[in-house]
Parts: C-alpha cells; sequence; structure tokens
C-alpha cells in the first residue's frame, strides 16, 4: 500500500493564529505604537532612524551597525534593543523613515498625475539614499512600513472607481513601481561605478570603456547602437530618460485600460 504523502501545514496569515494557539509575535510598527517604554527615556526611534540614515547616507549601508549606531547616538550598545530587535528591524525603520518624504500635492486630480509625481518622488528619494537599493531584494520585498504602504493606498485609490478592478489596479501600481525601481537602480549603480573608479564626468566613462567600444563597433554587427553613441544628444541627461519611459508606461496603462 502506498504511504500517503504528508501535506505541509498551512503557514499563519493575519486572519488565522499560529500554529498551536501561539500568537505571533508583534510586528516592529505595532511595538512602536505602544506608549514609550518609560517617561525619561532620551532615546527615541525617531533618533535611532535619523542616525542611521545620516550613517548610511555618509558612509554606506555597510558602515551601520547596532554597535556602530549606539555609538554615534552617544548611547550603551544594548540601548537601541529596546525599540528594534536587530538590523533587520533598523532597516525596516530607516526605510520607512526617508518614505516619509514622498508626499503629493494635494491638488492632484487624475490617476496619471499621482502615479507620475509619485515615481518622480521616489526617484528623487533614492538618488538622495542610494543605499536603498543596496538593501537585498528579500529585504526590500519584506519592507512593508506605514509611509511607504500609505504611498501604495494613494496610488491604489488614484485609479479607484475607473472601472477596473481590485487585481489590475494592483498590477498597475506594480508595474510602475518596477520600472521606478529598475530605472532608478541603473542611475545608482552609474553613479557607485564613477565613485569607485573615480571618475567626475561621463566623459571619463567613455574614455576608459573607449578600446572596448571602439572594437565592437567596428565589427560592423550593431550598426543601430552604433548610430546611437554617434547622433544621442541626451545620453547624459539621465531625468529626460527616466521620464520618457515613464510616461511610455503610463501611456501602455491608459491605452490598455481605456482610462
Amino acid at each position: 500500500m502506498a504511504r500517503q504523502k504528508r501535506q505541509a501545514p498551512t503557514p499563519p496569515t493575519p486572519e488565522s493564529p499560529a500554529p498551536d494557539g501561539e500568537s505571533p509575535p508583534a510586528s516592529l510598527w505595532e511595538r512602536l505604537d505602544q506608549p514609550a517604554p518609560a517617561p525619561r527615556a532620551t532615546l527615541t526611534p525617531k533618533k535611532i532612524a535619523a542616525a542611521a540614515v545620516r550613517l548610511a547616507d555618509t558612509e554606506g549601508i555597510d558602515a551601520v551597525t547596532m554597535r556602530r549606531l549606539a555609538a554615534e547616538l552617544g548611547v550603551a550598545p544594548m540601548a537601541a534593543y529596546r525599540y528594534v530587535s536587530g538590523k533587520s528591524d533598523l532597516l525596516d525603520l530607516m526605510t520607512d523613515t526617508v518614505y516619509a518624504d514622498l508626499e503629493l500635492p494635494r491638488d492632484l486630480k487624475s490617476w496619471r498625475d499621482v502615479l507620475r509625481a509619485g515615481a518622480l518622488r521616489t526617484r528623487e528619494i533614492v538618488l538622495n539614499h542610494p543605499w536603498l537599493t543596496q538593501i537585498s531584494s528579500p529585504q526590500s520585498l519584506r519592507t512593508l512600513t506605514p509611509n511607504r504602504l500609505a504611498a501604495a493606498e494613494r496610488s491604489l485609490a488614484s485609479l479607484d472607481g475607473l472601472g477596473l478592478d481590485i487585481d489590475a489596479m494592483m498590477a498597475v501600481v506594480g508595474t510602475v513601481n518596477s520600472y521606478v525601481h529598475g530605472a532608478v537602480s541603473s542611475e545608482v549603480a552609474h553613479q557607485l561605478l564613477m565613485v569607485s573608479e573615480g571618475w567626475t564626468t561621463n566623459d571619463d566613462l567613455r574614455i576608459a570603456l573607449a578600446p572596448q567600444m571602439t572594437y565592437l563597433m567596428s565589427t560592423g554587427r550593431y550598426p543601430t547602437y552604433r548610430r546611437y553613441t554617434h547622433e544621442a544628444t541626451r545620453k547624459d541627461d539621465p531625468l529626460w530618460r527616466f521620464e520618457t519611459g515613464l510616461d511610455s508606461v503610463l501611456d501602455g496603462v491608459a491605452a490598455r485600460f481605456g482610462i
């Protein structure tokens, strides 16, 4: 008689309790919504986040450790653990802090205006805090923070009432976000390469790549790319390139759904 395959237990969801009746641990945001541990406490989540963001902006994300953060704040190494349980919580808190700047004008009317303004503002935030692109993908995917969720809510709400079902609405928001993430990550990678090689202008980059480019173009295999190298006038205009790509995505959404 064949052995019956044992079914894996269903993981807990927000609507179902953890196995064996155990409550899942409180999230960072639930803990931070609780009253401060003591009225006399001088260390706050806001101070912790500000110091960590400042450190990451000036020295890079690898410089942000709990011990280094404590030194920056002038507190005991274990003090920050009253608010964050470790590096993962700290990265979440940092991400939420910088995304607090993702405020948009209140007079935006159309879905397109909202998504376009949000994309441009997100680009500014990431370029100001390039370490956001260096956080590993699993961390980025699991970083569900109040300010990021507020941005998603605003984007979804701008599409509500236009005849799209909720799945299509989320697909549109996700598509725009994917474009923004990919485009801005490329910009940041370009900047980091320039810094690491000591190049100060894009001409420095072109000079460094000239031997490879000259040979490859001489093969005759890439005629359209060769035309780009000789005729393009916006090679050093990343904002134009970003906006052109963004408008192409938004045009596609408008055409696909007739909105």
